[in-house]
């Protein structure tokens, strides 16, 4: 296999030069940057006319599941588009404010309240348990749209990294249970493939970058345990799904360089074979998270103005208007 990789943006490249990397996770490692893989929300909040309220929502086994909604303060409550978003962290780190900048840039353009999910982490929670505590939030959110003052027929799920890939879950167990609507779905570098073996995953053996095949392989492992094979669920690992048709319109976006490109541009292609709609950028140079972590660089700026022109194209017009 060659070691051939794409070269980064060259200024990524100069960013990511004085920030700390390793390759590798370890439950010992885990354990000591958990703590610093979420910021506080509130400095985001600052200077922002935004009302934030605290819920939880019950999933199967009892836990009640930390739900944050942001909304526009003073604004009129009739019919906003929804944003529900899922955090990344490869599904072992993160809480529901980690990237929470992304979806509150939708928040300020299109007035929509933004619902933040605190999913419960592997290895602690396995299997089926992230992705169905996703959906328990989706419920709650479709429940109460009226008292949220949201339009159910524009709710978008979105996620990024582990995030994506529970977003693109969500949304076909959504379509499978028949409930509820999903308007759209963005899928910002989405985890997708348990079998961490394209030829993109294997280019980013032990780096260059924030994320590893070695350290998605730990990702993994903490979230399925001892299943492989058959008993791994496209609910957990959506490029597992042998049918991709009707779902709600896509986005999806990723980096050349980085671990889930291919199983992300391939997550596309199949959504195209089975009839669907999405839209597809591959970053050239960038990272995994690299909008996330540098929103200042010029590639990151374009990455998320992208993003919000394709919501502004996407989400139907309200029942309202």
């Amino acid at each position: 296999m060659t070691t051939a990789r794409p070269a980064l943006d060259p200024e990524l490249h100069e960013l990511l030069a004085d920030m700390p990397l390793m390759s590798r996770l370890s439950p010992e490692i885990l354990a000591q940057v958990r703590p610093f893989s979420s910021m506080p929300v509130e400095p985001l909040l600052e200077g922002r006319a935004i009302d934030r309220r605290e819920v939880t929502a019950a999933s199967p086994d009892g836990t009640m599941i930390p739900l944050s909604v942001f909304s526009p303060a003073n604004a009129d409550r009739a019919a906003a588009p929804c944003v529900y978003w899922m955090h990344g962290g490869g599904m072992v780190m993160g809480d529901r404010f980690s990237q929470i900048d992304i979806p509150l840039e939708w928040l300020d353009e299109f007035g929509a309240v933004v619902v933040s999910v605190d999913y419960r982490l592997a290895p602690e929670a396995s299997g089926m348990i992230p992705v169905e505590d996703c959906y328990q939030g989706l419920l709650w959110i479709a429940e109460h749209s009226a008292e949220l003052g949201i339009d159910p027929a524009r709710i978008v799920v979105a996620g990024a990294s582990a995030g994506g890939g529970l977003a693109a879950g969500v949304t076909l167990l959504a379509r499978d249970l028949g409930a509820p609507t999903i308007a759209a779905q963005v899928l910002i570098g989405p985890m997708l493939d348990y079998r961490n073996t394209t030829t993109s995953s294997l280019q980013y053996s032990n780096g260059p970058g924030v994320w590893t095949r070695e350290m998605n392989g730990f990702g993994w492992r903490c979230l399925l345990g001892d299943l492989t094979g058959d008993e791994v669920s496209a609910y957990v690992s959506p490029a597992l799904a042998d049918d991709l048709a009707g779902l709600p319109t896509t986005y999806i976006d990723t980096g050349s360089a980085e671990v889930f490109r291919d199983e992300d541009t391939d997550y596309a292609t199949r959504i195209w074979a089975a009839g669907g709609q999405a839209e597809l950028h591959v970053w050239a140079g960038g990272f995994h998270g690299f909008d996330a972590l540098y929103p200042q660089a010029d590639i990151s700026a374009t990455a998320r103005r992208t993003r919000t022109a394709w919501l502004a194209r996407v989400l139907p017009t309200s029942r309202a208007a």
